[in-house]
């Protein structure tokens, strides 16, 4: 079990900024982006100042598949399916935890939809 500190992006506005800006970030920590339909996601990483691992998560928190992106980027990183949640950690962090592809995350509102 791992336990993750999430910040929950769900405005359009909160998706748009996201980690913008930010120079450091504590481990356990990151960003989890909500939408309001199951669809193909994309993210890149303009004005993102850390190396940052998305996983695309799927309506009953397996992840559909993990995408390294690279700081200050516009490289188009995207879901392999179409998800409704998109959770961002520093890089490496996944893999440092054993975290792949077909992993369930739990205890998070991914249990309740």
């Amino acid at each position: 079990m791992h336990r993750i500190d999430a910040q929950v992006a769900v405005s359009p506005q909160e998706r748009q900024i996201g980690l913008m800006h930010r120079k450091e970030m504590p481990q356990q920590e990151g960003m989890l982006f909500v939408f309001e339909e199951p669809a193909v996601q994309c993210f890149w990483m303009k004005n993102t100042l850390l190396p940052l691992t998305a996983a695309f998560v799927a309506d009953d928190g397996t992840i559909v598949n993990l995408a390294d992106m690279k700081p200050q980027t516009e490289d188009s990183h995207c879901s392999e399916k179409p998800v409704r949640y998109v959770l961002e950690m520093n890089q490496g962090w996944f893999a440092k935890k054993g975290v792949k592809a077909g992993a369930k995350l739990s205890g998070t509102s991914f249990a309740r939809r």
